[in-house]
C-alpha cells in the first residue's frame, strides 16, 4: 500500500478518510481547521491513498488533547481500518510507520487509548496486545491507556482528574473537540433532540489544548455524561440518542 503524508500544504486537496465529503463539509471543515493548527504541535497524518478509512493520526504525547502524563512518548489519536480495506495488514503497516518515526525523532515509546473489550473509536485491545502493547493505567469508567515502550522509561498514566470518570453536574453534559468530525454535525443534532424533550442538555466544546489535558473524562473527543456518570463515547446521532434515552427511562 502506498501512503500520503496530509500536510498543511496538501490539506486542502486531500481526503480526510472519516468524512470523505467536500471542503464545505462541516465535518471535514471542521477536522481539517483542527488538523492545520495541530500540525505546528508535531501532529502527524498518514492515510491510504484509497479513498476510505485508513488512516492513522498521532502527536506528541505533551501536545495531545487527552489528560495523561505521558513524558516523550508518543499519543495515537486514531488508528482506524475499517471496511474492504481491512484484512491486508493495513493497520500493521500504519502502526510501524508510527513506530519507525517515532523511534527517529527520539520517543521513549507511545501510547493509546483502548478497553478491555473492543468499543466504538477506540483500538481494538487484541490488535495492542498482538503488538506488544500492555496497559499502563484505567480509569474508574473502563477507558485504559496502552503504552509501547522503546526503552526503560517512566510508564505513562492519566491525570488525577480523569481518573473517577464523574462529574458535579446533573442532566447530560457532553465533552467534545473538534479532532473528531462528526461531532460538528451531530452535536447540534443531540443538543435539538434534547431540547424537544426538555432535558438539561449541556455540551462543553474543549476548544484548547489546555482545556482537554484538564477534562474530567480520558476521552476528550465525545464524552457523554447523565446525572453525574459517565455513558458513552459512541457518537450520537437521532437514532441512537432516542435509544439512550429509552435504555434511561426518560
Amino acid at each position: 500500500m502506498d501512503y500520503i503524508y496530509v500536510t498543511k500544504e496538501n490539506i486542502e486537496q486531500e481526503h480526510i478518510c472519516c468524512a470523505i465529503s467536500s471542503n464545505s463539509d462541516v465535518q471535514v471543515r471542521s477536522k481539517k481547521d483542527w488538523l492545520t493548527d495541530r500540525f505546528e504541535d508535531g501532529l502527524v497524518f498518514i492515510k491510504s491513498v484509497l479513498r476510505g478509512k485508513c488512516f492513522i493520526e498521532y502527536i506528541p504525547a505533551k501536545n495531545a488533547w487527552i489528560p495523561i502524563d505521558a513524558d516523550n512518548y508518543m499519543y495515537i489519536d486514531c488508528l482506524w481500518v475499517s471496511g474492504s480495506l481491512k484484512g491486508h495488514g493495513y493497520s500493521n503497516e500504519l502502526l510501524n510507520l508510527c513506530i519507525e518515526d517515532s523511534k527517529k525523532k527520539g520517543m521513549d515509546g507511545i501510547c493509546i487509548l483502548s478497553t478491555k473489550k473492543k468499543m466504538p473509536y477506540l483500538a481494538d485491545p487484541k490488535f495492542l496486545a498482538y503488538k506488544g502493547f500492555k496497559v499502563c493505567d484505567e480509569a474508574e469508567n473502563g477507558i485504559q491507556l496502552w503504552y509501547l515502550s522503546f526503552k526503560d522509561s517512566k510508564v505513562p498514566h492519566f491525570k488525577s482528574c480523569a481518573k473517577n470518570c464523574h462529574i458535579d453536574e446533573l442532566g447530560f453534559v457532553l465533552y467534545y473537540t473538534n479532532q473528531c468530525p462528526f461531532n460538528a454535525k451531530y452535536v447540534p443534532i443531540v443538543e435539538q433532540v434534547a431540547k424537544e424533550h426538555n432535558l438539561t442538555f449541556k455540551a462543553i466544546h474543549l476548544d484548547t489544548k489546555e482545556k482537554a489535558q484538564n477534562a474530567p473524562t480520558p476521552i476528550t473527543t465525545y464524552a457523554l455524561f447523565y446525572n453525574g456518570e459517565y455513558v458513552t463515547n459512541d457518537v450520537m446521532n437521532e437514532k441512537k440518542f432516542l435509544k439512550l434515552l429509552s435504555n434511561l427511562g426518560l
